[in-house]
């Protein structure tokens, strides 16, 4: 997928939050929590990442608005009532989180700490995390890990290339106080590298599995390949992939790419590495259909879902852009084993695509303080809340 540029825009006065073609598994109900009828909701246009603060707010950034807002159920009905400026003319801001009282915003290119003045939003801005690559993948993830580092995604610079900046394709890694803290430690003089992992494309959404603390993260394959050399496109490859990222290793792009764990990483037959390279790189966890553009990732174990969902997660997959038969457009659910290795994917909330028609396009997942599962929506921008009512 190409950056944020190419996202569809469409005005709330426009949007389409008809909630009934969308089909989720027995006892589950989907409800729309906010949208452009909502006090304030026409902040939530292009609504992307998520996060929730202690008390329960919704934070919310809306990368193509240039804010971050706040999102409130003050009578706690499961409907927001509110939302809030936080802050405005930031730039094209996508990935959240909080350290301490502090709100850090991933701009498309650094991170900036966002203070609260006098106790109240809108924020106090203050640079953090400078000089970050932007342009095509511009658009920056950031989340706090449980051993207590920041993590941010930097995106490549193209569809199938080599890049000339190391810290493109990259997941990077910096100490809570802005220092980098990557997987290489460097001795001497030289700069400390922050970069953690390469070889991603496009790697959006991640998490930590709540009993290994392994992370996982999504990642888009490159556009418009073949099954051989100069041969026509085939919408059915590179698969999409959730990785287990490990500090270190290179994840295949742009040269190969896998459909699952322990099998071999195919070589791109138009985008040869050197001899035994795709033998070297980490292979996904599992795989989604191609172009299907996996983003926001969230494990469900402080939901009240059922017992067997809690081991497992839910990907937001925000649709394709340029296949015959569009696809994705829906949540999917990972299903873990009891050795806590990711084994399967099956749908959990499709119908926001119709036909070859998608009136909706999900970006991210995040679990609230009230264990319900929230979704966003930067097509029509919503905010949906899925709850689990046992026996309905």
């Amino acid at each position: 997928m190409l950056g944020f540029f190419v996202l569809f825009r469409i005005t709330p006065a426009e949007s389409q939050t008809d909630i009934s073609n969308i089909k989720l598994p027995p006892g589950f109900k989907i409800e729309v929590y906010a949208d452009a009828h909502t006090k304030n909701g026409q902040y939530l246009e292009n609504s992307r990442l998520m996060i929730f603060d202690v008390a329960g707010n919704l934070y919310v950034s809306t990368a193509k608005e240039n804010k971050v807002v706040m999102v409130s159920d003050t009578n706690k009905d499961g409907k927001a009532d509110v939302v809030t400026l936080v802050a405005d003319h930031l730039n094209a801001p996508q990935g959240m989180v909080f350290v301490g009282d502090s709100l850090l915003v991933a701009n498309q290119d650094s991170v900036v700490r966002l203070d609260k003045q006098t106790g109240k939003w809108p924020a106090k801005v203050t640079p953090f995390i400078s000089n970050l690559a932007m342009g095509w993948h511009t658009l920056k993830t950031i989340k706090l890990s449980p051993d207590g580092y920041l993590f941010i995604n930097v995106g490549s610079s193209c569809n199938v290339c080599v890049e000339s900046d190391v810290t493109r394709a990259t997941i990077l890694r910096y100490t809570t106080d802005g220092k980098p803290a990557g997987a290489l430690q460097t001795l001497g003089r030289h700069q400390q590298s922050a970069i953690w992992a390469r070889g991603l494309r496009n790697s959006q959404g991640f998490a930590w599995h709540p009993k290994t603390g392994e992370m996982y993260a999504t990642n888009d394959g490159s556009d418009m390949r073949s099954t051989s050399k100069g041969g026509p496109v085939n919408d059915e490859l590179p698969p999409e992939h959730l990785n287990k990222i490990e500090a270190g290793k290179h994840y295949g792009w742009p040269y190969c790419w896998g459909d699952a764990r322990g099998k071999p990483m195919v070589q791109d037959p138009n985008f040869t590495s050197e001899s035994g390279f795709c033998q070297t790189a980490q292979g996904p966890e599992v795989a989604f259909t191609a172009h299907t553009t996996p983003i926001g990732i969230t494990f469900l174990n402080k939901t009240d879902f059922p017992a067997d969902y809690k081991a497992d997660a839910i990907v937001a997959l925000h649709g394709s852009w340029n296949r015959k038969q569009p696809a994705g457009y829906k949540l999917v659910r990972i299903k873990f084993d009891a050795n806590n290795q990711a084994v399967s994917v099956e749908d959990f909330a499709t119908g926001w695509l119709l036909g070859s028609e998608a009136w909706g396009r999900p970006v991210d997942v995040a679990v609230g303080t009230d264990k319900a599962l929230y979704v966003s929506d930067d097509r029509t921008g919503t905010i949906y809340r899925i709850t689990y009512s046992a026996g309905k």
